[in-house]
């Protein structure tokens, strides 16, 4: 299927000591804001089973394009905005700093939703117990 490693991992006694946080944007013009991660070569990476493709409307780019002067020609119905390399079936959830960062107004990089509290509540309880792998 893929040789691409998983994005996460488990957080365990042997490898919270390597966590390191930093504040980082995703791109130019972007807020940056504080994320964790585990550095690849400190922790045991398996390999993905499933990739998660996170998908945009073209309204939706066309929007934050429009907030923040990026220019797209593309007319696909559909953007491709994030691939997440998973070992589980199913969506893992956001960071939860992704979800507030994502609730900003598209002018500051957000997508200009309001932030659903339940979602959120389920990142925390999965994202205290797994970091990304950088």
């Amino acid at each position: 299927f893929t040789k691409t490693p998983s994005g996460f991992v488990k957080i365990t006694k042997d490898n919270e000591k390597f966590l390191k946080s930093s504040y980082k944007a995703r791109r130019p013009g972007e807020l940056a804001v504080l994320t964790r991660w585990l550095p690849k070569e400190d922790v045991k990476v398996v390999e993905a089973k499933f990739l998660d493709i996170i998908l945009y409307s073209r309204e939706q780019i066309q929007k934050e394009n429009a907030a923040t002067g990026a220019v797209n020609d593309d007319k696909s119905p559909w953007g491709i905005v994030s691939i997440k390399p998973q070992d589980v079936d199913y969506e893992t959830p956001m960071a939860p700093i992704t979800m507030m960062r994502n609730a900003l107004p598209l002018k500051e990089g957000g997508s200009g939703k309001s932030l659903d509290k339940t979602s959120y509540d389920a990142a925390v309880k999965f994202w205290q117990e797994h970091a990304n792998v950088l």
